[in-house]
């Protein structure tokens, strides 16, 4: 068994592109759930937005990648208003049922014949992002250590989706800990004692779903960026619901949650992934006589399953979380 070979694996995925795509999910997540206490089953449906209406304005309408970007955003920022304006007077079950459906239905209709002079239907559009590109400052091959080396090309989109990583962080830290952020998690505790306070609680609702909708947003256009290619598979609702397991791994309403939890899981899904390979072929503990090279990729998210199940079980509040923050319902 190549044990450091699954490690630097490993490491190489948990410091890697989707690792912070996947951050920048649950950010946004955690901003709407953690902080605030709306349930948004969605969040796979603006990364929809944000990666569209961005790849659109470039391939259709030949506008600059930066103008491109700020179309992307105010499509999730719409995306929102739509989800949020009928749902969020009413309890919480609703805007889960109405964001997943939603997310579904952007997704089924961009993969239409209907919308294919729009959105490319299910050849999707390609090359959008040749201005970023022109900017990258990498040449060669960059080695952190061992076998874990990027690309010149990679890099640069790393480093630049950790880089928000790191920026939209730090605001999300300042805007918790203001008078704003201290209205949301009133209301999380208590929507009605903050409004009997005088706040408007539909205001501050909408606020939190919007701006952890843009967030989402920004995910979906570095993973456009990153692929040079938008098609409406890239989009399903797994993104959703493994942004909520890097969540619930790395902490509830902890700016720092997302991110380690996001590393971790995606640590934890290819380092499973090359074990199980590295097992098949050497015969380790019989399990290539259990499973084979087709069964390695179901069998790795029957693992991150098995995690988050004892993860939910015996520490629910994820590795950096206070039990009090998931204790919402109780």
């Amino acid at each position: 068994m190549d044990w450091s070979g699954i490690l630097e694996d490993g490491l190489r995925s948990a410091l890697g592109l989707l690792a912070a795509v996947y951050a920048l999910s649950a950010i946004g997540i955690n901003l709407q759930f953690g902080y605030t206490g709306l349930v948004n089953y969605g969040q796979a449906g603006f990364l929809l937005v944000g990666a569209y209406g961005t790849a659109i304005a470039v391939d259709r309408w030949d506008w600059p990648l930066w103008v491109a970007f700020l179309v992307g955003m105010a499509a999730a920022v719409l995306l929102g208003l739509v989800l949020g304006i009928p749902t969020l007077r009413l309890r919480a079950d609703y805007l889960a049922i109405v964001t997943i459906s939603a997310a579904e239905i952007l997704r089924i209709t961009a993969n239409s014949r209907a919308a294919q002079d729009v959105t490319g239907g299910p050849q999707g559009i390609k090359g959008i992002a040749g201005d970023f590109f022109d900017l990258n400052p990498f040449t060669g091959r960059f080695t952190l250590f061992g076998d874990v080396a990027y690309s010149a090309r990679n890099l640069w989109v790393i480093t630049v989706t950790w880089s928000l990583v790191v920026v939209i962080s730090v605001l999300l830290y300042l805007l918790v800990r203001s008078p704003w952020g201290r209205v949301l998690k009133a209301i999380r505790e208590d929507e009605d004692a903050a409004r009997a306070l005088g706040k408007n609680v539909f205001a501050f609702k909408m606020q939190s779903l919007v701006i952890g909708g843009v967030i989402g947003g920004i995910a979906g256009v570095m993973l456009a960026i990153d692929r040079q290619f938008v098609e409406p598979r890239n989009f399903e609702s797994s993104i959703t619901f493994l942004a909520y397991a890097a969540l619930i791994l790395g902490g509830v309403a902890r700016i720092l949650g997302p991110i380690l939890g996001s590393m971790i899981l995606w640590f934890f899904i290819v380092a499973s992934q090359s074990f199980l390979t590295e097992a098949i072929e050497n015969g380790f503990l019989g399990i290539d006589g259990l499973v084979t090279r087709d069964d390695v990729g179901p069998v790795r998210f029957m693992l991150v399953g098995l995690l988050i199940m004892l993860l939910v079980i015996f520490r629910p509040q994820g590795i950096l979380g206070d039990r009090r923050e998931v204790m919402l319902g109780e």
